[in-house]
C-alpha cells in the first residue's frame, strides 16, 4: 500500500514536472516572439534599445514624450521605455537592464509620486518576473514581490501565469492595429470635456522607505554611467494640494544635483481640458507641445 502511494506520487509529481515545463516553455516562447503590444515595449527596452535619449516611467512617460520632437531637437535616437501600471521599482529595473549593455546620454524620469505603503507596487512586479532567470542583475529587485518569489519562481508557467490572453494579444497581428506605438510612444486622440475637479493630496499611508532608496539608487546609476538626469512631473488635470511625497522628490533630486521640472499644476495645461485624453494623461496634441517643451528646456544641457 505505501509502495502504492509512493508510486502515485512520483508519477503526479512528474506529470505536474512535465506540464510545468512544456506550458511554460511555450508561453515563454510566445511572450518574446511578440512583436507589438506592452510586453513587446517592455522585451525591447530591457533587451534592444541603444537609443542616446531614453523615457522612463509608468503610463504618463508613455503617452507624453514624442519621439520625432525630440530627435528633432536634440539630434538624439529616442525610446521610451514607460510602462502603464509600474512604479519605481520597475524603472529601476528597466534602467539596470540597459546598463548593462550600454550607456545612455540623457535620461528622464518621469516621476509619478509612489513612495507611499499601501498600494499594489510590488504585485505590479509580476511585468519583471519573464526575465528573472536570464537577467541575474535584476533577480533583487524581482524578489521584493513577495518572499516566496524564488521558490514560485522554480515554475516555468509561474512568470506567465497572470499574461496568457496579453501574449495570445500580442502574437495577432491585429494587434499591431489596435495598439501602435512609435519608438515606445502611444498616442491618445480623444478629448477631455468634463470640468477640472481638485484632490486633497494628504497623505492616507506611510513612506516605503525602499521606494525612496529606489528612486535614490536610480539617479545615482544614472548619473554614475555618465548620463544628464532629468526628473519631471508631467501634467496632469487635476488641481492638487501640496504633499511631501513631492517634496522628498525635490529633496532627493537636489541632493544629487539634478533637474526636478513639476508640470503638474501648470496652468497652459490646467486651463485647457483639450489637451487630455483623461485627468492623468494628455492626448496627442497636448503630448506635442509638452514635448517641445520638455526638449527646449533640456537643449541648454546638452551644449558642450
Amino acid at each position: 500500500m505505501v509502495k502504492k502511494i509512493i508510486i502515485n506520487f512520483l508519477l503526479v509529481s512528474a506529470t505536474v514536472f512535465v506540464l510545468d515545463f512544456a506550458i511554460g516553455r511555450t508561453l515563454r516562447y510566445y511572450y518574446f516572439l511578440e512583436d507589438s503590444g506592452i510586453h513587446y515595449r517592455t522585451a525591447f527596452s530591457i533587451n534592444n534599445t541603444t537609443a542616446e535619449f531614453l523615457i522612463l516611467g509608468s503610463s504618463r512617460a508613455t503617452h507624453h514624450y514624442v519621439p520625432d520632437v525630440f530627435e528633432e531637437r536634440t539630434g538624439m535616437s529616442f525610446y521610451n521605455t514607460g510602462r502603464q501600471g509600474t512604479g519605481i521599482f520597475h524603472q529601476l529595473a528597466v534602467l539596470t537592464a540597459v546598463l548593462k549593455r550600454y550607456k545612455p546620454e540623457v535620461i528622464i524620469l518621469d516621476y509619478a509620486g509612489d513612495f507611499r505603503l499601501g498600494d499594489n507596487t510590488y504585485a505590479r512586479l509580476s511585468s519583471l518576473l519573464p526575465y528573472y532567470r536570464e537577467h541575474e542583475e535584476l533577480r533583487w529587485i524581482v524578489e521584493q514581490k513577495s518572499p516566496w518569489e524564488k521558490i514560485k519562481l522554480l515554475s516555468e508557467i509561474y512568470p506567465f501565469s497572470s499574461q496568457v490572453q496579453q501574449i495570445i494579444l500580442g502574437n495577432l497581428k491585429f494587434n499591431k492595429i489596435r495598439e501602435q506605438d512609435d519608438r515606445g510612444y502611444v498616442s491618445l486622440h480623444s478629448r477631455w470635456e468634463a470640468d477640472i475637479d481638485s484632490v486633497d493630496n494628504l497623505p492616507k499611508f506611510g513612506l516605503d522607505s525602499l521606494k525612496i532608496e529606489a528612486f535614490t539608487k536610480l539617479i545615482r546609476m544614472a548619473k554614475e554611467a555618465g548620463a544628464k538626469v532629468f526628473i519631471i512631473r508631467s501634467p496632469i488635470f487635476c488641481k492638487t494640494t501640496w504633499n511631501d511625497d513631492v517634496e522628498i522628490c525635490i529633496r532627493q533630486s537636489k541632493a544629487q544635483g539634478v533637474p526636478f521640472w513639476d508640470f503638474s499644476q501648470d496652468t497652459l495645461f490646467l486651463n485647457h481640458s483639450y489637451l487630455f485624453k483623461d485627468p492623468g494623461h494628455l492626448n496627442h496634441e497636448g503630448a506635442l507641445i509638452f514635448s517641445g517643451i520638455i526638449s527646449d528646456s533640456i537643449a541648454p544641457y546638452l551644449k558642450r
